[in-house]
């Protein structure tokens, strides 16, 4: 059994005066912190091959993910499906998201910086594999804290809640070469929403920047950062709250970074490993819409729609849809479930499984727990973007995430969709263990 790793990286770092996506749709970029990177490795055992992108964007819309892997895969000559996005989920980069209420997509931004850079780091990745063996370590981190936090009055606010669940833990996989040793890449997992910086209009890659730049630096390897569970989960800021300002990003970044250079120090057995992917679609059920009179009740309470933004804009195109979608009765095809096909890449002991959505940390540990691999890593915003996923105890609670969650499509998820989605998953992964 042999095993294959190449890694590469390019600037994805956009034009100053470009509007960046995460708080409103009209936040317009006037500095340059750090610079956006997109970085791809990968994997193969010299008859399978599969990269794995990290890109330094909030998220990447449905059709335009679809898009994007196929470029890159026709362009490294493999099947769009072996291809995985996942993105780092900064609030200071362009838009490709594309969500209601955030703003538009800038296709110009995707173009010509950030689909160019892709190839181009793709190409090299798969040009640079060599004969390569995987370490992993993992170890306890409180760079996140549960962002869900309680008031005195039970509502639900964006801030730091230290009784609430997230996943601690931090995940170092470090691939080298298995003739010199020297490093081939570092890859960090860990669930945090980069929001450090809070709405700024400065471009910054956030915590997580300063994190894997302090990791290449004392290890002297391609350092990448792939993104957790992050849908309750925001950094535990010095100022008790889950954003602040760029002195927030150098700051809780340094924190991590001593936890990730830590976890990596730990590393020993090292192994050639097997790659292979697990492939199938997730079908997750819609619930049933409101009635007409409730809809239109709902469409009368909200005052000046046109100058609605972020949530408010977002629950109001949702009422709009389903509205015309009830008057359209027969008339049209209802869907009864929101599909997407799924590849779940297995490198050893280790089983990436990429969830397009910001699913809540609750999700991540038990596909952990029930999961038969040693370390099973979930990616939020990964091969599409639709929005918060969280877990049914928080529906009744409201707030923020519950609420795109209701709102992100004209059809709303059922309320178990967190089991849903697990046992989905869960199912792919056990019917391709049959038939290997």
């Amino acid at each position: 059994m042999k095993f294959f790793c190449g890694a590469a990286r390019e600037k994805t770092t956009p034009k100053i005066g470009t509007l960046l996506y995460g708080y409103r749709p009209d936040v317009v970029s006037d500095s340059v912190h750090d610079d956006l990177t997109l970085a791809a490795i990968a994997f193969s055992d010299g008859k399978y091959t599969a990269l794995l992108i990290s890109a330094d964007i909030g998220g990447l819309q449905n059709e335009l993910c679809d898009e994007f892997r196929k470029s890159v895969a026709d362009a490294c000559g493999l099947d769009a499906r072996d291809i995985i996005v996942s993105s780092t989920h900064t609030h200071c980069a362009p838009n490709l998201s594309g969500v209601s209420g955030w703003g538009d997509i800038d296709r110009l931004y995707y173009e010509e910086i950030f689909l160019p850079a892709a190839l181009a780091a793709s190409k090299k990745a798969t040009e640079r594999m060599a004969e390569a063996e995987v370490g992993v370590s993992v170890g306890r981190s409180e760079v996140g804290i549960n962002r869900r936090e309680h008031t005195r009055e039970g509502h639900i606010l964006l801030g730091q809640n230290p009784w609430g669940l997230f996943d601690e833990n931090m995940t170092v996989i470090k691939i080298r070469r298995a003739d010199t040793k020297e490093g081939i890449v570092n890859i960090v997992h860990y669930g945090c929403h980069g929001t450090a910086c809070g709405m700024s209009t400065i471009i910054t890659r956030d915590w997580p920047g300063v994190m894997v730049d302090r990791l290449e630096h004392e290890t002297g390897t391609l350092s990448v950062f792939i993104n957790g569970a992050i849908g309750d989960v925001g950094p535990r800021l010095t100022n008790g709250k889950t954003v602040g300002d760029i002195t927030y990003v150098e700051e809780h970044g340094a924190y991590a970074a001593m936890d990730a250079v830590r976890i990596a120090s730990q590393i020993k057995p090292y192994a050639s490993v097997s790659v292979s992917a697990f492939y199938g679609t997730v079908k997750l059920p819609y619930q049933a819409h409101p009635t007409l009179d409730e809809v239109r009740a709902r469409k009368a309470q909200i005052k000046n729609p046109e100058n609605l933004v972020n949530i408010e804009a977002l629950r109001y195109r949702h009422l709009c849809d389903v509205e015309e979608i009830l008057l359209a009765g027969d008339s049209i095809t209802h869907p009864e479930a929101f599909s997407f096909d799924q590849t779940i890449l297995a490198i050893g002991d280790i089983l990436i499984v990429p969830f397009p959505f910001e699913m809540f940390s609750e999700i991540s540990l038990r596909m952990r727990h029930y999961s038969k691999y040693a370390y099973t890593l979930c990616l939020s915003c990964a091969n599409g973007y639709n929005g918060y996923l969280p877990s049914q105890d928080q529906l009744c609670r409201g707030g923020y995430e519950v609420g795109v969650f209701r709102y992100a499509s004209p059809y709303s998820l059922a309320d178990n969709t967190d089991d849903n989605i697990i046992n989905e998953n869960l199912r792919i992964i056990e019917r391709g263990e049959d038939n290997v």
